[in-house]
């Protein structure tokens, strides 16, 4: 474990909690036989009147849907709720509809997980070279950059 960020003090209080922990940004479960899970980044959690929304569990559900190849989410701003999610997804076939999706996921979360950002088909999705989902670029994407 490193003891600070070098030449960055502002970093370092940032980094650590008051005993000394070491806050690595990531939401974890624990199960009924001892183990953690990481499942989600705080950094990540979209932010929706106050209330946090895993983009995973929104991606883990739409990914059940038939017709549905690839997908992510992210918060995109909004002047009321702060931000609310946008799900981006690689259809399997053209006949895929956003109001279907929209009713699919509808009946499966609460009304602030609820796709209030939209829904926008794309071709591929932005990944690293191993394959992990880059949100950062699905944000610049959101914003238009």
């Amino acid at each position: 474990m490193m003891s600070c960020y070098h030449n960055n003090p502002e970093a370092t209080r940032d980094a650590f909690d008051s005993e000394g922990w070491f806050k690595t940004g990531d939401v974890a479960i624990y199960n009924e036989d001892g183990f953690f899970s990481i499942v989600d980044r705080i950094k990540e959690l979209i932010k929706v009147k106050g209330l946090q929304v895993s983009p995973s569990e929104l991606e883990e559900i739409l990914l059940s849907y038939p017709g549905v190849a690839e997908v992510g989410v992210v918060g995109v701003a909004d002047k009321k709720a702060g931000e609310v999610p946008r799900a981006y997804i690689v259809p399997r076939e053209n006949s895929l509809k956003k109001d279907d999706l929209h009713a699919f996921i509808a009946s499966r979360v609460a009304p602030h997980k609820q796709l209030a950002g939209g829904i926008e088909f794309v071709d591929q999705l932005p990944k690293n070279p191993t394959g992990k989902l880059l949100r950062k670029e699905l944000k610049k994407m959101a914003h238009g950059e």
